[in-house]
């Protein structure tokens, strides 16, 4: 096992990390810019490096001064988190280079699940069902056109090197098509410094279904059930909850195995996403694999009793799988509030919901902590676990209810109006769900 490892991150998944690591007996370092000197992951972690200035670029982007990080503190490992260099082929090539483990897949398997395009072309080739779409990148409006005349409208136009909603237009008509080419070329190249775009027959009223993948260096690999996260807006998720109310237990054997089959096209080792869209008709198409731990983990792991964390950091030491496939039973049903802050500054009092059973908060903030303009909105996640779905919206209303941040302004009310509405309630939405609410004033930012 590792002796010390590397924080590669902040905010609210650096203090998760920090927290697995206590519990395994293992030494933590924590990175931090100059904006994040008095942030709590700093002061759990029992060493602290400065990486760099404030903008991200200069801090938790530095490869350079996080690796200096690394072999200043004699740390054997690195976990990055997820966001900044967690998916990043480049970073964990050099960790392999430095002998500093990566916790996380080997960076051929970043690589080829990180391209979108790429990871298409990996899926077929597995006979992973994808979404109808372009054979590699499009490089011309022209070749986008002609691809949209062949498979019809709605498209999506979709950066090849994208994650997290970015790079990403829907075009109805060629008119739209034409007019958001150049748009989303120019945002994939802003985001990722890679412009390249591929497309996709878009699927109306779909569900955005991931399935959580496990592996180890020795070829075994589980699943560990699937989230629904169709509950979003402009491609960014807002709620999430495990298992899906959509699924079937004969769809989710299936919808496993198809996963596994996709980790296993990539050689993947360690905590992994394949992520799919189910249509009306219970059709469900690849869409990417996340090479990393996602933000939604805390639901699975309520459901399935399974900490993910300390999955991957003892996958990373060369141990076995602790579980087998046969002993996986999902338990209950979870859900995930994304606390987001909508303002900056100083947080001058803040509650927590606690008492009785299946809440659980992950954060990084507290009381007299100051939220910087640099990062993430994410402040915080509130997840409810209950016996059934019903108790675990009713038991996330009352987590909500108590829940109070003052100094900033977040998003609780537009979660607790998610939780309340007839759509939510009935299990009956989609990823187009949120935005059609808000669009109509039914539901408020």
């Amino acid at each position: 096992m590792f002796s010390k490892i590397l924080v590669a991150n902040r905010g609210e998944i650096a203090v998760r990390i920090v927290r697995a690591c206590k519990e395994l007996g293992i030494a933590t370092v924590a990175i931090f810019s100059k904006a994040d000197n008095e942030a709590l992951h700093v002061q759990m972690a029992d060493q602290a490096v400065c990486v760099g200035d404030s903008p991200s670029k200069d801090s938790y982007l530095n490869m350079h001064n996080i690796l200096s990080a690394v072999l200043l503190t004699k740390a054997d490992a690195v976990h990055p988190g997820f966001g900044f260099l967690s998916e990043n082929a480049i970073f964990a090539a050099m960790c392999e280079d430095c002998n500093v483990k990566f916790i996380g897949p080997s960076a051929a398997s970043i690589d080829a699940m990180g391209n979108k395009a790429n990871a298409r072309e990996v899926m077929k080739a597995a006979d992973v069902p994808v979404i109808p779409g372009s054979d590699g990148t499009v490089d011309s409006v022209n070749e986008a056109v002609k691809f949209a005349n062949e498979y019809g409208y709605p498209i999506l136009l979709k950066a090849s090197a994208g994650g997290g909603g970015k790079g990403i237009r829907l075009c109805n008509n060629e008119d739209e098509l034409r007019k958001n080419y150049d748009a989303a070329k120019a945002e994939a190249r802003s985001s990722f410094s890679d412009d390249s775009i591929y497309m996709e027959k878009a699927i109306i009223n779909a569900r955005h279904i991931e399935v959580q993948v496990l592996g180890d260096e020795y070829g075994n690999i589980v699943h560990l059930g699937e989230r629904e996260c169709s509950m979003q807006v402009h491609n960014q998720k807002v709620l999430e909850e495990a298992p899906s109310s959509a699924i079937s237990p004969e769809l989710r054997a299936k919808l496993g195995e198809v996963a596994i089959l996709a980790a296993r096209a990539c050689n993947y080792v360690n905590a992994g996403t394949v992520e799919f869209l189910l249509d009306k008709d219970n059709n469900f198409y690849f869409m990417e694999m996340n090479t990393r731990i996602q933000v939604e983990h805390p639901i699975t792991e309520m459901i399935t009793g399974i900490d993910i964390v300390k999955e991957q950091i003892s996958i990373a030491a060369g141990q076995k799988l602790s579980v087998s496939q046969k002993d996986i039973q999902l338990t209950g049903h979870s859900i995930e509030c994304r606390i987001n802050a909508k303002t900056t500054g100083l947080i001058d009092y803040m509650f927590l919901p606690a008492g009785g059973l299946g809440i659980r908060v992950d954060s990084g903030i507290y009381a007299g902590y100051t939220v910087p303009p640099y990062y993430d909105s994410m402040i915080a996640k509130v997840i409810s676990h209950g016996k059934n779905r019903t108790e675990a919206i009713a038991k996330m209303e009352r987590a909500l209810s108590e829940l109070e941040i003052s100094g900033v302004e977040t998003n609780m009310d537009l979660q607790l109006q998610i939780l309340k509405h007839s759509s939510f309630i009935n299990g009956d939405y989609y990823t187009t769900t949120l935005t059609q609410l808000i669009e109509s004033q039914e539901v408020g930012l």
